[in-house]
């Protein structure tokens, strides 16, 4: 059994987290068919594979793409390791999007996988979207919708969510775990949205 991990930072460096995402990354290539170079590289590009780390990866890769076995255990591996850290799931999801569009198109069966893991790894349908941007989320929000909070919501729960979504989506939660500039800068833009958000709210109710 796979031992826990306390730290993210560490487990985004560790065999079994490298294991799990290059197994998934090749399931996903392969979801619509035949591998093909493009999505190897698209791989390659978005997980930032290291040269020392080619050969290594190269071979999970390759072995996960014959095999006929199953993705679920190594998602289930991931949402373990990162249970508390849900961005680090969400930006996983994106990164195989990346992989299964680097042909051009969204295939249904690549759907159909990329909603297997986003399931296994406990995100909700917006998450979802905003990770494949199968229906991207308009630039305009309601703003106690990107908080996860309603009108009726007291000020004590709306300002405990605020600090909650800024927590999990504080670009230096991802930085050091082995995600790629792309997921860093998406981060800083959800941040705006929610730090946007939330001053929003408090004028709306005249708090500022």
């Amino acid at each position: 059994m796979m031992e826990e991990t306390g730290r993210p930072e560490t487990a985004a460096r560790s065999t079994p987290f490298v294991v799990a995402v290059a197994t998934l990354g090749a399931k996903m290539a392969k979801a619509d068919g035949p591998v093909n170079r493009d999505e190897v590289d698209a791989f390659k590009h978005i997980f930032r594979i290291s040269p020392n780390r080619v050969p290594t990866i190269a071979r999970i890769f390759n072995r996960a793409t014959r095999q006929s076995g199953g993705f679920e255990p190594y998602a289930k591996r991931i949402a373990k390791l990162f249970r508390r850290s849900p961005m680090v799931l969400e930006e996983l999801v994106y990164c195989l999007a990346y992989v299964a569009r680097a042909d051009g198109t969204l295939h249904h069966r690549e759907i159909v996988y990329l909603r297997s893991v986003a399931d296994i790894f406990g995100l909700d349908a917006r998450a979802f979207e905003r990770a494949t941007a199968i229906r991207p989320v308009p630039e305009w929000v309601d703003t106690y919708d990107v908080l996860g909070v309603g009108p009726e919501d007291s000020k004590e729960r709306v300002k405990s969510a605020y600090r909650r979504k800024v927590r999990q989506a504080h670009p230096d939660k991802l930085s050091g775990k082995g995600l790629p500039e792309d997921s860093i800068k998406r981060a800083n833009r959800r941040l705006a949205k929610i730090n946007a958000a939330y001053e929003r709210i408090l004028e709306d109710r005249g708090l500022n």
